[in-house]
C-alpha cells in the first residue's frame, strides 16, 4: 500500500505543479484561457490573480514533494498536512469558483491522503 500511497501523493504533487504552470505561465493563452474559460481581455485582466494562485499551487506541490522525500516521522506528516491543505482548498474552489474544483483538486487529495492514512 505504500508504493500505491506513494504513486497518488506524486501524482497529485504533479497535477498542482501542472496548475502552477498553467495559472503562472499559459494563463492568457489557449491552455489556461480553456481551464478558466475567459475571452483574452478577462484573462488579461485576472493574469495577476491567477499568477497568486498558481504559486499557492507551487507550494502545495513543493509541500508534498518533499513529504515524498522526507524520512518518517517527518514524511508522513507533511504529506498528511499538505494533502489536507489540498483537500480544504479544493473544496473551498468548488463552492466558491467552480464545482469541477471538487473533482479536478479534492477528490485526488482525498484518495492520496486516505492511501497515506491506510499504508501507516
Amino acid at each position: 500500500m505504500g508504493i500505491v500511497a506513494s504513486t497518488l501523493v506524486g501524482l497529485v504533487a504533479a497535477l498542482h505543479g501542472y496548475i502552477l504552470v498553467l495559472e503562472m505561465f499559459l494563463w492568457e493563452r489557449a491552455p489556461g484561457r480553456g481551464l478558466s474559460g475567459f475571452d483574452p481581455a478577462m484573462a488579461k485582466a485576472t493574469a495577476p490573480l491567477a499568477a497568486n494562485q498558481g504559486l499557492y499551487n507551487g507550494f502545495l506541490a513543493a509541500g508534498l514533494a518533499w513529504g515524498l522525500v522526507a524520512e518518517d516521522p517527518t514524511g508522513f506528516r507533511v504529506q498528511v498536512f499538505f494533502l489536507c491543505c489540498v483537500v480544504v482548498a479544493g473544496l473551498y474552489g468548488a463552492a466558491t469558483a467552480n464545482r469541477r474544483i471538487l473533482f479536478a483538486q479534492a477528490l485526488p487529495g482525498a484518495l492520496a491522503l486516505t492511501a497515506v492514512l491506510v499504508a501507516r
